[in-house]
């Protein structure tokens, strides 16, 4: 049996966790409103008169103001200079103010009231006017519904509708200290959990126990909501990227693939492991080997100023080297190398053949280039790293070996 997995109770492992979230802080007021600058300045630069930034992970990430998106318009008017302005249902107006951090103006519609119009006018009343001959371009957050788009477009004469990811992507892609500091902490508190989970394993537990189990360990360490995802999977079904329908019984000589991760204020934690429950055989030490080899040339390709795609290409090379691919091709890597994270599991830029975004200081990866060998099983080994001035830095440490995966004994 592999070192750390198996041999303690569910309880006994709970017991082993404590509270990591002492001393981490979310993200001040001031640090939002350098964002909005920040975001000003390149509007500026690029001519655009305006961005929308809807719901979600984008108004919060500016704003500081959690609000789910849903089939009603709520979200944030940005001008290239000036105050920030609201936009909401006029029954939800106190309670946008409630879980307002950057104050602003709330313009209001009731429910037999277009919003769509409301944001013209908002617009005309920022001095932003249509103009036939120079029409102001005016960006969308790209997470809108089609729905606000649609409702818009036909209101919108004098001006240009565009994609905003170009104004979003330059900010959110670039962490700050306290940022990475928040990630840090979260993917801290998941790699714990991902320990305590694989002590507990044993003959006859199924997917679902662990599962549940993960999240009563994420909450332990001070995720409140618990996990924010969870995929547990054992042998064929490890095969499968991101799962399967039917629950799962452990049995010896299993491959174990566990993903999850939580949020701390709001920043994502997402990490993978995968080792073998009894003793790996010959093939399942040649695919793990084969994945951390993979997943340590795409740490070392990642250098400043090197195209994403370079990274996804550095994977897919050592994968070749060993016998998997090419490309696409199974047994090999079905996917991108990895992806950005955030307040988003899934960010631009990826680690992609295609993406030519310039590795850059305080962009945010997951590396996890996973070897899928269909009908047998599959191993995805995924840690995620920051860009620093000197380079690339993983958050937590790969995996040591098949028969120490948390370097236990290291």
């Amino acid at each position: 049996m592999g070192i750390g997995i198996g041999g303690k109770t569910m309880e006994e492992a709970l017991a082993s966790l404590s509270d990591m979230t002492a001393g981490a802080t979310p993200i001040c007021k001031d640090e939002h409103l350098a964002r909005i600058e920040k975001a000003q300045a390149f509007m500026r630069q690029q001519g655009i008169a305006a961005i929308y930034i809807n719901a979600g992970s984008g108004l919060l990430y500016f704003t500081g103001t959690k609000w789910h998106p849903s089939e009603r318009m709520v979200g944030a008017i940005l001008p290239a200079s000036g105050a920030v302005e609201y936009i909401a249902p006029a029954f939800e107006e106190d309670t946008l103010k409630d879980f307002m951090l950057v104050e602003g103006a709330v313009n209001c519609w009731h429910e037999h009231e277009s919003p769509y119009a409301l944001f013209i006018a908002v617009l005309k009343k920022m001095g932003i006017m249509p103009n036939a001959a120079q029409p102001p371009r005016i960006g969308l957050d790209e997470s809108s519904a089609f729905f606000i788009f649609d409702g818009i477009r036909p209101l919108a004469e004098g001006y240009v509708l565009e994609n905003a990811r170009p104004v979003t992507a330059h900010c959110r892609t670039r962490k700050s200290k306290a940022e990475i500091a928040l990630m840090q902490r979260a993917k801290d508190m998941t790699l714990a959990v991902h320990v305590a989970a694989a002590s507990i394993l044993r003959e006859g537990i199924t997917t679902t126990e662990v599962a549940e189990f993960i999240d009563k360990a994420h909450r332990k360490v001070g995720a409140p909501a618990g996990s924010y995802f969870v995929i547990v999977l054992f042998g064929v079904a490890s095969s499968f990227p991101h799962g399967v329908s039917y629950v799962q019984t452990l049995k010896k000589g299993d491959t174990v693939l566990i993903d999850t991760g939580c949020k701390l204020h709001n920043y994502i934690s997402d990490i993978t492991r995968t080792y073998v429950y009894g003793e790996p055989s010959a093939r399942q030490r040649e695919v793990w080997n084969a994945e951390k080899a993979a997943q340590q040339a795409a740490f070392e390709a990642a250098k400043l100023g090197v195209p994403c795609e370079e990274v996804d290409q550095a994977a897919r090379r050592s994968l070749l080297s060993n016998g998997f691919g090419p490309e696409y091709k199974l047994p090999g890597l079905p996917h991108r190398t990895g992806h950005g994270i955030g307040l988003d599991i899934h960010e631009w830029p990826y680690l992609v053949g295609g993406d030519k975004t310039p590795l850059d200081v305080g962009m945010t990866f997951s590396n996890e280039p996973m070897i899928v060998a269909p009908g047998e099983f599959g191993v995805r080994l995924e840690d995620h790293f920051y860009m620093a001035e000197d380079g690339p830095r993983w958050f937590t440490q790969p995996s040591h070996s098949i028969d120490d995966p948390f370097g236990l004994e290291a």
